[in-house]
């Protein structure tokens, strides 16, 4: 079992930035994929980006490209979503996820965290 436990969310004005953590803890391993998505309320959970288990493959989603940077430390266990230039739509749950064929789609992950409420004010 892996367990996954975000922080860093927050209140932060529109244009501002946070940045997300996502810590593995338990059976961690750094061959896992790891991903970030979304969930805003009354919306389906949406792929907000993701990184392969070595850091060299990312992937982001469209909505949020150009503004956020996902990346990733396994000698801490630890995965990060930078967001820059926020914007009120960007107001959601963020969940981190991780799966040994993790992509964009969620179902190819095994292992969630909580979630971290991110709001954004306008």
């Amino acid at each position: 079992q892996v367990q996954l436990e975000e922080s860093g969310g927050g209140l932060v004005q529109a244009g501002g930035s946070l940045t997300l953590s996502c810590t593995a803890s338990g059976r961690t391993s750094s061959n896992y994929a790891m991903g970030w998505f979304r969930q805003a309320p009354g919306k389906a959970r949406e792929f907000v980006a993701a990184v392969n288990w070595s850091g060299a493959s990312r992937f982001i989603g469209d909505s949020v490209r150009g503004r956020f940077t996902i990346s990733r430390d396994n000698a801490k266990n630890t995965m990060y979503l930078q967001m820059n230039s926020l914007k009120f739509e960007d107001t959601a749950v963020y969940y981190c996820a991780a799966g040994e064929n993790g992509n964009i789609y969620d179902s190819t992950y095994d292992y969630w965290g909580q979630g971290t409420q991110v709001t954004v004010s306008s």
